[in-house]
């Protein structure tokens, strides 16, 4: 069974960082594009940050210069390094990826179950 796991989320005061993990697990044949997105009470799901199997990412302009995404392919693992945190920041932090089942012949996503960013202070 195919899983993302993200850990990492929290209470930090406006300025602070937090740094967002999601790890995939189960019986994988390959990882194609990872990403972040996430979601304010009452708002639509948006995208973050994305981050492609070659390492290219691209961000949301709401967090360029804030935010950075990294993968570790080995581990199977995208991060959020999230630094000047804002309060307008506070969402539900999902993490995405496209990624090819052992077997399956075709990719598919998947989503984490989401965790939790308030910047309060």
């Amino acid at each position: 069974q195919v899983q993302l796991v993200e850990s990492g989320g929290g209470l930090v005061q406006p300025g602070g960082s937090l740094r967002l993990s999601c790890a995939a697990s189960g019986s994988i044949f390959s990882i194609d594009a990872m990403g972040w997105f996430r979601q304010a009470p009452g708002s639509q799901r948006e995208v973050v940050a994305t981050i492609t199997s070659g390492s290219n990412p691209a961000y949301a302009d709401s967090v360029k210069g804030r935010f950075t995404i990294s993968r570790d392919n080995a581990k199977k693992t995208v991060y959020l390094q999230m630094n000047s945190l804002k309060p307008e920041d506070t969402a539900v932090y999902y993490c995405n990826a496209a990624l090819r089942p052992s077997g399956d012949r075709y990719f598919r996503t998947y989503w984490g179950q989401g965790t939790q960013v308030t910047v309060s202070s």
